[in-house]
């Protein structure tokens, strides 16, 4: 079994064009290793972890792991919506393990520890990334740089990200949604 990390942006404009970037990842991912079922690691936020998530449980055989930074009543209270509580609910009760991280300091330290959690237990990773400097603790260009110099496969799905302080979703225009593929 092959096992997916998904680290990425939570806020993303164009998500059809994510979402066609991610099918042509798993593709990749499917031809490199060929007859291996899929079993996605994501927290399960909003954006990147739920696209790759949803697009692989779709998949026949494959499973879900859901390293998730806190207990999950208090993970929840990060997602305001009741659609998004409701999603997420869906995909935590579809998750074939669900691993809570051990109690943190501060919730930056939380999502440091579940991200490395997914990058230490991936045989590949795919990042829906805007190749930019992490905007905090932990964030998306922290686990890729550390996914880089362990020389980890990466399919990167280029989006962009949310304005700094905001949640106002950027585009990459042309580039929105090009996969780009390291160490395959």
């Amino acid at each position: 079994m092959v096992r997916i990390g998904v680290t990425g942006h939570r806020v993303l404009a164009e998500l059809d064009k994510i979402e066609a970037g991610v099918q042509e990842a798993l593709r990749r991912i499917e031809s490199a290793f060929p007859g291996e079922p899929l079993t996605v690691i994501s927290s399960l936020a909003e954006g990147a972890d739920r696209i790759v998530a949803r697009q692989v449980i779709d998949r026949e055989d494959s499973r879900l792991i859901a390293p998730l930074p806190l207990a999950a009543a208090d993970y929840l209270n990060d997602f305001k919506s009741q659609e998004s509580q409701a999603e997420f609910h869906r995909l935590l009760q579809s998750a074939d393990s669900v691993e809570v991280m051990p109690s943190t300091a501060t919730r930056n330290e939380a999502y440091e520890a579940a991200g490395n959690y997914v990058l230490n237990n991936s045989d590949v990773l795919i990042t829906i990334w805007d190749g930019e400097h992490s905007q905090g603790q932990g964030g998306t260009g922290d686990i890729v740089t550390r996914a880089r110099q362990r020389a980890l496969p990466l399919a990167w799905v280029h989006a962009g990200n949310r304005k700094a302080g905001s949640h106002i979703p950027t585009s990459l225009g042309d580039e929105q949604g090009r996969v780009s593929f390291e160490n395959f």
